[in-house]
């Protein structure tokens, strides 16, 4: 998630103020996944809670130290880092590696986030990325799932990734619902992470439409175009099996776009991508790319609509006589 803050901007031209800062946005995020985080240390021990702890305090350690030793303003305390943190520790597993977990956190900060000029400023989404670079650089060290309430590593992935081996599942949709199922951190309790998600709108940081847009958008076309042909798809599966709803919730960028059609566009392209990679691929779950993807194709969505410019008349206006 990214936001601005509310001080004046160099140069000339107009700007929308808010009374929130950076910090005070951020630091609600972070409130918001205090309930997940509980749940992930009831379902996986307190081994969960020292790993998020790691993650957050490599975060702001490392934005630390770079705006430090490149002279520019601190903001590691604006809990943005703190919140990369959380998130980078939430998509990750509770086996993984500390040292993987920490490598994905300087990499989260320093190349993603501060190379491109700090918040507000990254094109994609760095907790992904960072999750990104240890599929591709440690990928066993994503790839081991450990039971709830167990120090037991699954062979196999997340629901989805049992789904997709033809094998049964053995977990209700209830149990997918409270948590009670192998998976990342973070992910597993869909009522606590939708918990926090409510609490984001009634405080008004999160804009529920792109989130809502895309957890359909995904589920719709999974459901669609199932496994056993046109409308075969489980729609419960899809949308508790998974990360979905962490991804929609809070890997999904709001902030991407101004404009209400913007936002929606953005949605249905990163649920398109997300669902044809969990329909057309042997890879089972499809939220980190879908949404990386959906980043990285921002600019280019851009051009598709017609943006506004404050203080001039919109187009199609009728002129006074």
């Amino acid at each position: 998630m990214k936001a601005g803050n509310n001080q004046t901007c160099a140069g000339s031209g107009p700007y929308l103020r808010a009374e929130r800062t950076t910090r005070q946005v951020m630091l609600e995020v972070c409130i918001s996944l205090v309930p997940a985080l509980m749940g992930t240390v009831y379902f996986f021990g307190i081994r969960a809670l020292s790993l998020t702890a790691l993650s957050a305090a490599v975060c702001v350690l490392t934005e630390y130290c770079w705006q430090k030793a490149a002279k520019k303003p601190v903001t590691a305390f604006d809990f943005s880092a703190v919140v990369t943190g959380m998130l980078l520790a939430f998509n990750m597993p509770v086996t993984v590696p500390p040292w993987a977990l920490a490598a994905a956190g300087v990499f989260s900060i320093l190349a993603v986030k501060q190379m491109f000029g700090g918040i507000g400023n990254n094109f994609v989404n760095p907790a992904l990325m960072g999750r990104l670079l240890v599929m591709v650089a440690w990928p066993s060290a994503v790839m081991q799932y450990a039971a709830p309430r167990t120090a037991d590593a699954m062979s196999s992935a997340t629901i989805l990734g049992t789904v997709k081996s033809g094998t049964d599942t053995g977990y209700s949709y209830f149990q997918m619902l409270i948590g009670e199922v192998p998976g990342a951190m973070g992910e597993t309790s869909k009522l606590l992470l939708l918990a926090g998600f409510v609490y984001l709108c009634w405080r008004g940081i999160v804009n529920a439409e792109a989130a809502l847009t895309y957890i359909a958008t995904v589920t719709v076309l999974t459901f669609v175009f199932g496994p056993q042909g046109l409308f075969t798809g489980d729609i419960l599966l899809n949308l508790l099996g998974g990360g979905l709803i962490l991804g929609g919730c809070y890997m999904l960028t709001d902030y991407v776009f101004v404009s209400r059609k913007g936002r929606l566009l953005y949605a249905v392209t990163a649920g398109i991508l997300t669902a044809a990679i969990r329909i057309f691929s042997v890879y089972p779950e499809g939220i980190c790319f879908g949404i990386l993807t959906a980043n990285c194709l921002a600019g280019l969505l851009s051009m598709l609509y017609t943006k506004h410019v404050y203080g001039t008349e919109k187009t199609g206006r009728k002129e006074r006589k």
